[in-house]
């Protein structure tokens, strides 16, 4: 047995009761478990399923190529935000973009401390955090944009350029992202509400040239008409 504290992404319902939970841990990276019982009359531990809830878990380590199960776990840490519609949708997107680009991620303490750091600004009722969070994640798997001189991004190449190259990376847009890239305070960056569509259509469309088989989280519908 050992012990694991990690944000939980995922879970899949496996038979009557049980689950396969995906999560992305301190000490291993991404991880998936089996969860004996959790939908069981008596577990009231399922109402711990919640996207990004960091979670302290035991684990049995599974023989030979069995996926290892959750012994019992507890919960880290309570946030208000569920309750709030707006916050809520954030962390379900959240949550359904790292469970895709985290898949192959081992222990990266920089991504685990960016997802805590995320989570305490959106409790704080940040809500253009997720922007800045998506960003933020692409300068620690080390595919960000390079800054130079350039006033328009260039989404395919990473690199500031002289002219257009998408109609998404308007020399407003690219400079929202050059101010995040280097600021050391980038959540105290203020993004004006009718550019936020506009900014995360450019992220994704960042991630779409950057990360193989990358697919837009099936919320995106419900957190543009949120933010709109």
């Amino acid at each position: 047995m050992n012990a694991q504290t990690g944000f939980l992404l995922s879970y899949v319902k496996y038979d009557e009761n049980d689950a396969i939970i995906h999560t992305f841990t301190e000490n291993d990276g991404f991880q998936s478990y089996f969860l004996k019982g959790i939908y069981s009359k008596k577990n009231k531990k399922k109402a711990f399923l919640l996207p990004l809830n960091k979670l302290n878990f035991v684990i049995n380590i599974a023989k030979g190529n069995s996926i290892a199960s959750v012994s019992k776990f507890e919960l880290v840490e309570f946030y208000d935000f569920y309750a709030d519609i707006n916050a809520n949708t954030v962390v379900f997107f959240i949550s359904d973009f790292l469970n895709q680009i985290l898949r192959i991620e081992n222990k990266n303490t920089l991504i685990f401390l960016g997802i805590d750091e995320f989570l305490h600004e959106l409790n704080r009722k940040n809500y253009q955090s997720h922007l800045i969070f998506l960003i933020k994640i692409l300068k620690i798997q080390g595919v960000a944009p390079l800054i130079n001189e350039g006033k328009f991004l260039d989404p395919e190449t990473g690199i500031f350029t002289v002219g257009m190259t998408h109609h998404f990376f308007d020399e407003q847009n690219s400079q929202l992202w050059k101010d995040v890239l280097s600021s050391e305070t980038p959540y105290e960056i203020k993004i004006p509400s009718k550019l936020r569509r506009n900014i995360l259509d450019s992220i994704l469309i960042y991630y779409h040239y950057h990360f193989a088989d990358f697919r837009t989280p099936t919320s995106l519908e419900v957190i543009q008409q949120i933010f709109e």
